[in-house]
């Protein structure tokens, strides 16, 4: 099959094509598939089969297999027939397929310059690659360009929990890298506790979670990275006593696009992800993103999530997710719509503001709201996706909780877990929260 410069400008009207990649099931993917075709993209994308949201929406119009045995195949099939313009990973085992699909093509010497060439153009500059994923490296990064960062330190084994931290009060928080969601994260009140959920964090995957991946969800792709890695690296922090806010940019080699920044206003328990969002003017967020884009040279979508302290509202940074989030796909305006300006950018033209879908600065995120029957619902922009109902009601109902085997799985899964479900939290500060000046120390 013949292919054109992968270099060129797209075409003259030619839409500009886009590939996705979703290992995860959950909605920011197929949400970003939506916007990006209402931007005039034509959109494809390589997810697990069945039951992805990717597979649910009208914007996708050619969807691609995500082996678990050979993902970095899956990715260069697609890629072979689609031709992108640009690929975007949703979630950060799709991140890691594309640093690890970059090593194969560069070894692979001129054969692999296009595939090496179109990741460079989607994630940016390789030298960024080994330090996006590492909680550590990008902390550190982070506090050279003068942020505000909780002290972090590495942890590789329990003996690390010694007196170096003589000085750090109680409670820290641990973390582990390639998790999500909160799931990798822990907060201890004594070193005893640390240890203990050191021991949690690195240790391989439960038994019931293995049949509830491969009974339920047949989520062999997932299964598969977790049998084959290494024991996670894990970070300890120090606690930040306040309100969990975040960021989202859309960057092109360096230079920050088009971002939004939020602070939570409620969420899945304390460390959980987000449910409802305020959209702040917070500089130190954004000029954090900048920062970080420039020193790593960034391109796509990538998030930052902070802690803003109680009693001085300093923002620190915390931690980055190497990808699109759920604020991605939201078209909020003069320099705040990262999709238009992205695409805008791809196809070489300049980018005129579009109106923002919703004037309201609290959104409720869909379908977190509804399964957890907020009370913001009501005074909220809704963002559901009305014009996708097979999206709707696939993002309501999963087809693996619709069975009598995925409801038994589950039950086993809550008997056999020591980790009772954390209640819904509200962090009523945020919900009419003080702006950060523009003087506010970075």
């Amino acid at each position: 099959m013949e292919h054109p410069d992968i270099n060129s400008k797209e075409r003259t009207g030619a839409p500009t094509r886009v590939l996705l990649t979703g290992t995860n099931r959950w909605p920011a993917p197929a949400r970003l598939a939506i916007g990006f075709a209402k931007a005039g993209c034509e959109v494809s994308a390589v997810c697990p089969s069945p039951g992805h949201p990717l597979l649910k929406t009208r914007a996708v119009q050619r969807a691609f297999p995500y082996s678990a045995l050979r993902p970095l195949d899956s990715l260069t099939a697609a890629i072979e027939v689609t031709d992108p313009r640009v690929m975007i990973p949703c979630d950060d085992l799709g991140v890691q397929h594309l640093h690890d699909l970059y090593v194969r093509a560069r070894s692979q010497g001129a054969s692999g310059d296009r595939i090496a060439t179109l990741i460079e153009r989607s994630l940016g500059s390789p030298e960024s690659y080994p330090i996006v994923s590492n909680r550590y490296s990008l902390l550190q990064i982070a506090r050279e360009e003068g942020l505000l960062v909780p002290h972090t330190n590495p942890i590789d084994t329990i003996d690390d929990f010694g007196s170096g931290y003589a000085g750090w009060t109680f409670p820290w928080v641990l973390k582990a890298d390639g998790t999500w969601g909160g799931k990798g994260v822990r907060i201890a009140n004594m070193r005893e506790q640390a240890e203990q959920f050191f021991g949690e964090l690195t240790r391989a995957p439960r038994a019931t979670a293995v049949i509830k991946r491969l009974v339920m969800h047949r989520d062999r792709l997932r299964l598969w990275a977790s049998w084959h890695r290494s024991k996670p690296a894990v970070i300890v922090q120090s606690y930040i006593q306040g309100r969990p806010a975040n960021c989202a940019v859309a960057c092109w080699e360096g230079r920050v696009l088009a971002g939004i920044g939020v602070e939570v206003v409620s969420a899945e328990g304390l460390q959980g992800p987000a449910i409802v969002v305020r959209v702040v003017d917070n500089s130190q967020m954004m000029v954090a993103a900048e920062r970080i884009a420039r020193r790593l040279r960034l391109s796509g979508f990538f998030g930052l999530d902070f802690m803003i302290e109680e009693e001085t509202n300093a923002t620190y940074l915390i931690e980055m997710n190497p990808r699109c989030t759920p604020l991605c796909h939201l078209r909020l305006g003069k320099g705040r719509d990262m999709i238009g300006s992205l695409q805008a950018q791809l196809a070489g033209e300049s980018f005129g503001d579009t109106p923002p879908v919703t004037h309201n600065d609290m959104i409720a995120y869909f379908p977190q709201a509804w399964t957890s029957q907020s009370q913001f619902l009501e005074s909220s922009f809704n963002d559901v996706p009305e014009e996708e109902p097979d999206l709707i009601e696939a993002l309501l109902h999963p087809w693996s909780e619709r069975s009598l085997v995925g409801r038994a799985v589950d039950s086993l899964c809550r008997l056999g877990s020591q980790d009772h479900a954390t209640p819904g939290c509200v962090f009523p500060a945020a919900v009419a929260a003080p702006e950060v000046s523009e003087t506010s120390k970075v």
